[in-house]
């Protein structure tokens, strides 16, 4: 069964800059992940724009036209390694099963890329170990940690 793996705007940036100090850990990741299919959202895409076009993003900022030359490079990516996840259902009822767990408004955009994950019967692949107390153990299975 191929799995479906959402990327957090933390592992997408790893994947693609190789001056990442998790350059590495992704690029094994990746590799080991064969036939997986690899998600993209409009807030990952967002993200990845406004981190890597950021004046202060070392070890140095993109354009805009080049970081979104990149998104694009990837959605070409051979065997459909790259899907888009569309983002159809509200906040609210994305994270319904776990918004007590949410603590603050650091936790926004990590919830709904879970909700997101678990609706769509999929993975959130992140850095952020703090995600683990959002997903409880009733819906582990829908996140990967990379540590």
């Amino acid at each position: 069964m191929t799995r479906n793996y959402l990327l957090d705007v933390n592992v997408l940036i790893a994947l693609v800059e190789p001056g990442h100090e998790h350059y590495q850990k992704v690029q094994n990741w990746f590799d080991a992940s064969g036939k997986a299919s690899l998600g993209l959202c409009p807030l990952t895409e967002a993200g990845f724009l406004r981190v890597t076009t950021n004046p202060g993003f070392g070890p140095g900022p993109r354009s805009m036209q080049h970081a979104t030359a990149v998104l694009e490079m990837l959605k070409g990516y051979p065997q459909g390694k790259f899907s888009y996840w569309a983002m159809e259902e509200s906040w609210v009822d994305l994270t319904a099963g776990f918004a007590w767990r949410v603590l603050g408004h650091q936790q926004a955009t990590d919830a709904y890329l879970l909700g997101l994950a678990i609706r769509k019967k999929g993975v959130l692949v992140t850095f952020d170990r703090g995600i683990k107390y959002l997903a409880g153990s009733e819906f582990s299975e829908n996140l990967l940690v990379l540590e």
